[in-house]
């Protein structure tokens, strides 16, 4: 599975071409067989034309779904707007204790942790939702993150209750950056619940290898079919 979107798509282009290169030699070598009237060896080109045409459309969704790459573009988000959006959104908070009367410090200080905490657990829960591959498990880890964003925002209301006035910019600025944090996480969600890397690579070690093998069954039974045949010949 490649890491880009360029190096995907230029995979597909080389397996496309070695399909081209199978296909012209089955084209070449049928008629072959059948002017030798072995049954056996043109039952295994029937065998094997079969088994690589059920491989070909395998491989077709495989390529399509991996050329997506949904599930490294959700990744990449994670680990770059949306981690800048949380660091913006804790650098907004981390200076309110100093702005805030010392009775209320302390109280202040366990919102800001909270509402921190909240937001840095969503990061958290990213790469599991990013890896998941069934829909019930996404839709939990969605629960999750939406438990921890309403925790995140029940501390900003509270501090906008208790905060200095002065303070009331640096609770709209995490504001800000809580609602941005929330549009790069729900692209998250949407490419992760794509999932087609994760798809791709089920497929690939899943069905890939049956195909795989049935397709090399056949031709060693033409291999072997066609050494009896040069046997034949040359007595």
């Amino acid at each position: 599975m490649a890491d880009t979107d360029e190096a995907s798509i230029a995979f597909a282009h080389e397996a496309d071409k070695a399909t081209q290169v199978v296909q012209s030699d089955v084209a070449e070598l049928g008629p072959h067989l059948r002017s030798l009237g072995n049954a056996n060896a043109t039952g295994a080109l029937d065998d094997f034309t079969k088994h690589f045409a059920e491989y070909l459309t395998l491989d077709h969704n495989v390529l399509g779904l991996a050329v997506e790459n949904t599930n490294l573009k959700a990744q990449h988000l994670s680990f770059g707007p949306a981690r800048e959006a949380a660091d913006s959104f804790r650098d907004a908070l981390q200076t309110l204790a100093t702005a805030t009367p010392p009775k209320d410090r302390c109280r202040v200080d366990g919102l800001v942790a909270k509402a921190v905490l909240s937001v840095r657990d969503i990061q958290v829960l990213h790469a599991p939702h990013i890896a998941a591959a069934d829909d019930a498990t996404m839709t939990r880890i969605e629960a999750q993150m939406g438990d921890l964003e309403a925790s995140a925002r029940d501390a900003l209301k509270g501090l906008s209750g208790i905060v200095d006035p002065k303070a009331h910019a640096q609770v709209a600025a995490a504001l800000v950056a809580l609602d941005k944090f929330k549009e790069v996480s729900g692209q998250i969600v949407a490419l992760s619940r794509r999932n087609t890397n994760v798809r791709s690579l089920a497929l690939s070690l899943r069905e890939k290898p049956m195909l795989t093998a049935a397709c090399d069954d056949s031709l060693r039974t033409l291999e072997e079919a066609l050494k009896k045949e040069g046997f034949t010949a040359t007595r």
